[in-house]
């Protein structure tokens, strides 16, 4: 069966998903090699900082099979020496004639010459293939590149009506097992996790992200002090303006910050205006608001008008909670 470019640049986007979690700071890039008959050849995905590129990847594994083939990758492939060489110079000795690409990468150090020198080779180049599909999958990336700052994403787990902390203080489990599980690739996708200095007091939390009998350990960062014994140590300290601690991270090649908790530092960021997307999961259970804590608690709004409106991106079942994605 053959497939078309849409459909061969999906199949590169879950070879990309592969490397969600060792990749950053470079791009999780899925690449394929499809041969003259539409059929795939070989397939891969970027490896951890220092060695191959998705496309590397991808040509080594094809061999011989890329010359006169087609290479269909998901980010615009880089033209400058880095950690790696060139993948442009790789792709070219490799005889691949046409290259399929998602979106041009905003990396100063790419930003189209990528593209420019391949054509300069006299390949064919096609662009925005599956654009879309590809922003949302490298969304905190292209983010990254742009800004200089890391993608925000603040997560939520309360009780349908918003609750996280019930009148004598309990929250421990609001949310059910398949939730916290969902909850920490989260954590593995985000290179640092936010909390406030009262969430280490109160829970004592490790903030690492547990899949199975793998533990990742992002950078744990307090708003305030944390105290000695707390297991989130070694961790960074920040007290002050929250935007400065952004730029501080990007500048660490944080690329993705995850925003735990609790209600003020969830309310602090998205009171500055500085989270791209909230994670809310909803469990199916009611609390009222006589004497519980709110979800966003720290956040007030004077008007109608100052709502922080957002965008609905994805609404799931896992187990019996709902996850919701909002773009802000």
């Amino acid at each position: 069966m053959t497939l078309d470019a849409v459909e061969l640049m999906a199949a590169a986007i879950e070879e990309g998903e592969k490397a969600r979690y060792h990749a950053p700071p470079n791009p999780w890039v899925g690449a394929l090699v499809v041969g003259p008959d539409g059929r795939v050849l070989a397939q891969g995905h970027t490896q951890v900082p220092g060695e191959a590129h998705a496309e590397i990847d991808a040509l080594r594994r094809a061999g011989e099979r890329a010359r006169g083939a087609t290479l269909v990758v998901t980010l615009e492939p880089c033209a400058h020496q880095g950690r790696t060489g060139p993948c442009t110079e790789a792709i070219i000795a490799a005889g691949i004639e046409r290259v399929i690409v998602g979106v041009v990468d905003p990396d100063a150090r790419v930003a189209g010459r990528g593209v420019a020198r391949l054509r300069e080779a006299g390949l064919e180049v096609t662009l925005d293939v599956a654009a879309p599909a590809v922003r949302e999958q490298l969304g905190a990336y292209l983010w990254h590149r742009a800004t200089g700052r890391p993608y925000v994403v603040a997560k939520v787990a309360a009780t349908l009506d918003g609750a996280v902390a019930m009148a004598d203080g309990t929250s421990q489990w609001i949310t059910g097992e398949a939730a916290r599980r969902d909850a920490h690739v989260l954590r593995a996708q985000s290179q640092a996790i936010v909390v406030g200095a009262g969430t280490v007091r109160a829970d004592d939390p490790r903030l690492t992200a547990r899949l199975g009998d793998i533990v990742l350990e992002p950078l744990r960062v307090v708003l305030g002090h944390a105290p000695a014994t707390a297991r989130v140590r070694p961790c960074l300290e920040h007290q002050g303006d929250l935007g400065a601690l952004l730029d501080d991270l990007g500048q660490m090649d944080v690329v993705q910050v995850l925003v735990e908790g609790g209600p003020r530092t969830v309310s602090a960021f998205l009171d500055a205006r500085l989270v791209n997307r909230v994670v809310w999961y909803a469990a199916p259970a009611f609390a009222g608001s006589r004497e519980t804590t709110g979800a966003l608690a720290g956040l007030t709004t004077p008007t109608l008008g100052d709502l922080r409106r957002g965008r609905l991106v994805g609404v799931r079942q896992i187990g019996d909670d709902i996850r919701m994605d909002v773009e802000i």
